[in-house]
């Protein structure tokens, strides 16, 4: 099955979340120097001390940008400058937003990310950029069910890569929507990930019923990525949006 990438377009002006909406950013992480310095000015100073802490400098300029445009983008849905927004963690290290109703997640590959807001859902987003895994069969033996690693077994070889990705990012993304990351074993998380299927959690741990109250959406948010957004209930829009300095 051949799959366009996403249309992204500039967001109005007057940008407004409805309850029922999903927005999904686009940002390149590769900035000029100038602007990562203008990103690095809203961060926090534990924001700024993480950043120090990158052996490679483009890791560094990378991080410095994917928090910056995360603050940026935010900003955009509260009244609040990108230097005023305070974050709070999780038990796992999920950020949030403190006493506010915008929920968000965010995911970076490379000098790509994306970015999923939402108002009071839990939303996960994952992002992976497209590339030889020789090794991929072998990873799926430990993370995958049975059934999963099995099916993958059984797929022409031209197609596994894709597979393995779309399973990936999809177990990923829930993941990464209940605060879990990879302390819940991935093996419990069973999704849909042939080709012509449409993406599903299919259960978690054995459970059918609970996995039905989520939606999994598969994404390609340009060439060569593959990704996937998890979100807690069904009925919603999406939109997406380009994020450029404003």
């Amino acid at each position: 099955m051949v799959q366009n990438s996403i249309l992204w377009c500039q967001p109005p002006a007057d940008l407004k979340l409805s309850l029922n909406e999903v927005h999904i950013w686009i940002a390149e992480l590769d900035l000029p120097a100038q602007q990562i310095d203008d990103l690095g000015e809203t961060l926090s100073a534990d924001e700024g001390d993480r950043a120090k802490r990158f052996y490679f400098e483009r890791d560094r300029q990378r991080f410095i940008a994917g928090r910056g445009i995360l603050r940026n983008i935010l900003s955009r849905y509260l009244a609040l400058a990108p230097n005023q927004i305070e974050f709070c963690y999780g038990k796992r290290g999920k950020p949030a937003l403190m006493n506010e109703r915008v929920c968000f997640n965010l995911s970076h590959s490379q000098g790509l990310a994306l970015y999923a807001i939402v108002l009071d859902r839990v939303v996960g987003i994952d992002l992976e950029q497209v590339r030889s895994m020789p090794d991929a069969e072998a990873i799926a033996k430990s993370f995958f069910s049975k059934r999963e690693y099995a099916t993958l077994q059984g797929m022409p070889t031209s197609e596994k890569q894709a597979a393995f990705l779309n399973c990936w990012t999809r177990k990923e993304a829930f993941l990464k929507a209940i605060g879990d990351g990879l302390y819940k074993p991935l093996e419990q998380i069973e999704v849909s990930f042939l080709p012509d299927e449409p993406a599903q959690l299919l259960s978690i741990a054995g459970d059918v019923e609970s996995a039905s109250r989520w939606s999994i959406l598969h994404l390609i948010p340009s060439a060569g990525y593959v990704g996937a957004l998890a979100i807690e209930g069904e009925n919603f829009s999406l939109s997406h949006w380009q994020w450029s300095p404003e």
